[in-house]
């Protein structure tokens, strides 16, 4: 056993396994007989998920089986040889596999990092069907969560968030899940640095050329808010647990928009 692998079964048990497990039995993301393929970019919050996910199923309360896969979208000599060593140093078996996807966004003027995600996405739900998986599992954390949904409200004039699980519309069969859901990222970046980890943070070749970044206004916002509203995170989380429809202008069910007149 590692120190990393203990310190969440002790030191961290409270702050990442228990909300992990939370996550996967308030949302039912795992089911018995469910293959999951297991997404690392190589960063610290998927590294993890690797680490939760195998904790989860040493304790078999369903009978499930994982795959880890990595893509490579066209990183560089580096990042490639991190990503490895700390999978190796964490016990994780990666299966590994090339794209393109870099060279295919890197002129985008608009939203790199959104046809990037899409792109990534189609990627995984490939390969992972091809190895027998029904779902894939990405890292998404509650900070990704809450900041999406005021970016959702500020820029794409919506509120929406990140849901915990998906099916896809392109992969039949296949459903996404975000069973790190509900912690929080300073917890992931405290195992992180008490364990003495170095991981990869954006290794994007495409956005490094790029200044500024949404996510990180969205981030500094909320840290402002919080100075005044330390209740603030969570009721952003909760605000898309308590919609009332009655309340609301119009909304959207299955693409179609719906007025508050047509029941008025």
């Amino acid at each position: 056993m590692n120190q990393a692998e203990d310190s969440i079964r002790h030191e961290f048990k409270r702050s990442l396994f228990e909300p992990f497990t939370k996550a996967v039995r308030e949302y039912e993301l795992i089911s018995q007989g469910d293959r999951i393929a297991v997404c690392i970019s190589g960063g610290k919050d998927s590294m993890l998920m690797a680490k939760l996910m195998q904790e989860i199923q040493r304790h078999r309360k369903v009978d499930f089986d994982l795959v880890f896969l990595s893509m490579d979208p066209g990183y560089s000599e580096e990042t490639r040889n991190s990503i490895r060593s700390n999978a190796d140093k964490l016990g994780i078996d990666l299966v590994t596999f090339e794209s393109d996807i870099f060279s295919k966004v890197e002129d985008a003027d608009k939203s790199p990092c959104y046809h990037c995600a899409r792109m990534r996405r189609g990627y995984l739900y490939s390969r992972a069907r091809e190895m027998g998986c029904n779902k894939i599992a990405l890292g998404h954390h509650y900070d990704d969560v809450i900041e999406t949904i005021l970016m959702a409200m500020l820029y794409g004039g919506q509120i929406q968030t990140m849901m915990p699980k998906s099916r896809s519309r392109n992969y039949e069969g296949m459903e996404l899940i975000r069973p790190m859901y509900l912690i929080r990222e300073k917890d992931i970046c405290e195992w992180r640095d008490r364990n003495g980890l170095i991981f990869s943070g954006c290794a994007c070749s495409v956005t490094a050329k790029k200044s500024g970044s949404k996510r990180q206004e969205i981030k500094e916002l909320i840290a402002k808010l919080k100075e005044t509203n330390p209740a603030v995170e969570a009721n952003i989380f909760r605000s898309v647990e308590n919609i009332d429809i009655d309340a609301v202008i119009a909304y959207k069910k299955d693409g179609k928009r719906i007025s508050f007149l047509e029941d008025y």
